[in-house]
C-alpha cells in the first residue's frame, strides 16, 4: 500500500467512525453532554504543563519558521487562553440544548399532530487554521448539539490539537462514550483534507475556518456541503440624519478594536450633506489611532491626513490598521456600494432617522445588519448564542453566526391515531 493511500484509508476509518459515534450521540441527555464538557473543563486544568509542553513544540516551530508575533500570540495556549477555553465550556453547559425540542405542532383536518422536531446533523468536519483553542470550542458545540466531529487544524498547531484531541477522547472515554465522537486529524499533508472532502457518504457537513484562501480551496474541492464565508468587507453608512457624537466611538471601536478579525470595519460611507464638517473630524480622529485612511477624491480634498485611494482598495479586506473612505450622495447610493463591494458580512447604518433605518435594515443583504452599532457585535457571544463555530454568508442553512440551533436540523414528526390517506 503506497504512502497516499495510506492516508486515504486513514481518513476514510476514521470518517466511518465517526458516523458510527454520531449514532450514538443522538440519544443522548442534555445532563449527559453536559457532564462530558464539565470533565473535560476539568482535565483542561489537571493537565496544562502537559498541554503547554506540546504547544511549545509548536511555538518552538513557528518562531523558526519565522511565523509573526500575531500568529504565534493566536497559536499560544498560556494560562489564560486555557482558563477561556474552561469558562468556554461551563458557558456551552449553561446553554439550554436544543435537540429533542419539537415546535409548530399543529393538528390537520383529518386529526394527524404534525410538528418539527430538532435533530444533530450528524458528522461535521471543521477544518481551520492556527488557533488551537478552537479544538475545544468546536467539539463543545458539536457535542452538545449531538454532533461526531472530525477536527483538521492547521500544520502550526499539530501538536497542541492532537493534545487537545487526547483531553477531549479521554472526557468520552471516561463517560462511556464513544472516542471517536471527537477526532483530530493526525497529519499535516495537505492531501488529507482533499481525502477529508470526498467522504460525502460519512460527513454532512463542512466548516472552514480561516484565510479566503483556505475558505476557496475548501468550497472549491469538497463533495459535501460547506458552509463558508470568504471575507468580511464590513461598512458603516454615516447617513445625513446621524448623531456625530454617537458615530465617532462606534466607528473607532470597529475599525481599532481587533483590526484583523472579519468583523472589522473596513469601509465608511458618509453622506454629501456631512462630508465637510464630519471628515476632518474622523479622518483624524482614525489617523491619531494609528489608521491609515485611503479616501475617495472628496475625502482627499477634504482632509490632508487622507490619500488617495486606488481602485483595488474598494471592497478590500485590510485586516489592518487601514480603510476606505467614500462620500456618497444619499442612503440609495450608500446601498449600491455595499451591493457591489460588500461580502454580505455585517453593515452598518449610524442615523436618528427611524425610517431611513428600517429602510436600511429590511433592503441591505448582510448576515448581520445593525443601527447605531458596531460591526464587532456580529459574534455568536455578543448576540446571545453563547458562543460559535463561525459566521455563514451563506444561507443554506445558516446565516450569520452559528450557534448551538445552527448546528442542528429539523425533521417533521407526526402523531396520528391509526388515520389513513384517501
Amino acid at each position: 500500500m503506497t504512502e497516499i493511500s495510506q492516508l486515504e484509508n486513514t481518513i476514510m476509518n476514521m470518517a466511518a467512525d465517526a458516523r458510527k459515534a454520531a449514532t450514538s450521540l443522538i440519544s443522548l441527555s442534555s445532563a449527559k453532554k453536559n457532564i462530558v464538557l464539565e470533565r473535560v473543563a476539568s482535565l483542561l486544568d489537571s493537565q496544562r504543563t502537559i498541554i503547554q509542553s506540546e504547544n511549545e513544540k509548536d511555538l518552538k516551530a513557528g518562531k523558526e519558521k519565522g511565523l509573526s508575533a500575531a500568529m504565534l500570540d493566536r497559536l499560544e495556549l498560556s494560562d489564560a487562553v486555557i482558563d477561556s477555553m474552561i469558562s468556554g465550556l461551563k458557558e456551552v453547559c449553561a446553554l439550554p440544548d436544543p435537540v429533542g425540542s419539537v415546535d409548530n405542532l399543529t393538528i390537520r383536518p383529518n386529526g394527524i399532530q404534525v410538528g418539527r422536531m430538532r435533530i444533530p446533523l450528524g458528522v461535521i468536519a471543521m477544518i481551520y487554521e492556527s488557533r488551537p483553542n478552537v479544538t475545544i470550542d468546536a467539539a463543545a458545540l458539536c457535542l452538545k448539539t449531538g454532533n461526531a466531529v472530525l477536527l483538521r487544524g492547521g500544520s502550526e498547531a499539530i501538536h497542541s490539537n492532537l493534545v487537545l484531541a487526547k483531553v477531549l477522547q479521554q472526557a468520552l472515554e471516561e463517560e462511556g462514550l464513544a472516542r471517536e465522537s471527537v477526532q483530530v486529524i493526525p497529519v499535516t499533508d495537505r492531501s488529507a483534507v482533499q481525502f477529508l472532502l470526498q467522504q460525502e457518504e460519512t460527513i454532512d457537513l463542512v466548516i472552514p475556518r480561516g484565510g479566503e484562501g483556505l475558505i476557496r480551496y475548501v468550497s472549491e474541492n469538497s463533495r459535501i456541503p460547506v458552509l463558508k464565508h470568504y471575507k468580511g468587507v464590513c461598512h458603516i453608512y454615516v447617513d445625513k440624519d446621524a448623531d456625530l457624537e454617537k458615530s465617532t466611538p462606534v466607528i473607532l471601536n470597529a475599525k481599532t478594536h481587533r483590526p484583523g478579525v472579519c468583523n472589522a470595519l473596513e469601509g465608511v460611507l458618509v453622506h454629501q450633506t456631512l462630508a465637510a464638517d464630519y471628515i476632518p473630524v474622523i479622518v483624524k480622529e482614525l489617523t491619531d489611532a494609528g489608521v491609515e485612511v485611503r479616501g475617495c477624491a472628496k475625502t482627499v480634498n477634504l482632509s490632508p491626513l487622507a490619500v488617495p485611494a486606488q481602485e483595488s482598495d474598494w471592497g478590500t479586506e485590510f485586516l489592518d490598521l487601514k480603510i476606505v473612505m467614500k462620500v456618497v450622495s444619499d442612503v440609495e447610493a450608500a446601498k449600491e456600494y455595499i451591493f457591489e463591494h460588500g461580502s454580505k458580512h455585517t453593515e452598518v447604518i449610524l442615523t436618528e432617522n427611524y425610517t431611513t433605518a428600517q429602510q436600511f435594515v429590511a433592503q441591505v443583504d448582510a448576515s448581520a445588519v445593525m443601527v447605531n452599532a458596531s460591526t464587532r457585535f456580529n459574534d455568536g457571544g455578543q448576540l446571545g448564542l453563547g458562543t460559535e463555530i463561525g459566521i455563514s454568508t451563506t444561507k443554506l442553512h445558516a446565516y450569520g453566526p452559528m450557534g448551538l440551533e445552527e448546528l442542528t436540523t429539523r425533521k417533521f414528526v407526526v402523531y396520528g391515531q391509526g388515520q389513513i390517506r384517501n
